[in-house]
């Protein structure tokens, strides 16, 4: 596997401190994922399909 290149870890590091709400949305996204991927039982998939229900309402309203 190719090392990262030092331009391209500073290019990396300049993106992350202009964009720090969107790399905080990607990462709450990719927990997300992976909790409902690897991790979650039929209680808590129950439990979060309701969050996300009420979620739905409140940003139709």
């Amino acid at each position: 596997m190719a090392k990262t290149s030092e331009a391209q870890i500073r290019a990396n590091t300049r993106w992350k401190n202009k964009n720090k709400e969107k790399q905080r949305k990607y990462q709450y996204k990719s927990y997300a994922k992976s909790y409902i991927r690897n991790m979650i039982n039929t209680e808590d998939l129950d439990q979060l399909c309701e969050l996300i229900d009420e979620r739905r309402k409140e940003l139709n309203n």
